[in-house]
C-alpha cells in the first residue's frame, strides 16, 4: 500500500468515528521520519481513545497493518499511532490548539483537509 493511500485510509477510519478537522499533511520534504501526518480531533478523552482504537482496528482488519508503536492514547489528550511512513495524531481540542502541528509543518502546499 502506498503511503498516501494509507494516510487516506487512516483519515477515513477517523471520519467513520466522527473525528473533527481531519487533515493530511505531506511532510516528506521537511523530515526523514515519515511522509505523512494525519491529524484529527476528538471532543472528549473517551472519543480520542475511541478514534485511536478504531484506526488500529481498521488497519488490522482491512490491510493487515499493525502500528510500529502507539503512544498516549490511554490518557485521551494526544495519541500517536506510528505506521512508519504515516503517523496519525489524535488530539483533544485543547491539546490540538496548544501544539498546532499544522502551523509547524504546513508549507502552504502540503496540507489537505480530508472530506469524504
Amino acid at each position: 500500500m502506498e503511503s498516501y493511500e494509507l494516510a487516506r485510509a487512516c483519515a477515513k477510519a477517523l471520519s467513520d468515528k466522527k473525528a473533527e478537522d481531519i487533515v493530511i499533511l505531506r511532510v516528506d520534504e521537511q523530515t526523514v521520519v515519515c511522509s505523512y501526518f494525519v491529524i484529527a480531533s476528538g471532543k472528549s478523552s473517551t472519543q480520542v481513545r475511541s478514534l485511536g482504537d478504531h484506526v488500529e482496528e481498521q488497519m488490522k482488519k482491512n490491510y493487515d497493518l499493525y502500528p510500529v508503536r502507539t503512544e498516549g492514547l490511554r490518557e485521551g489528550r494526544w495519541g500517536v499511532i506510528d505506521y512508519g511512513d504515516v503517523v496519525v495524531h489524535v488530539f483533544n481540542e485543547e491539546s490540538r490548539l496548544f501544539y498546532y502541528l499544522e502551523r509547524l509543518w504546513d508549507s502552504g502546499k502540503n496540507l489537505e483537509r480530508y472530506e469524504e
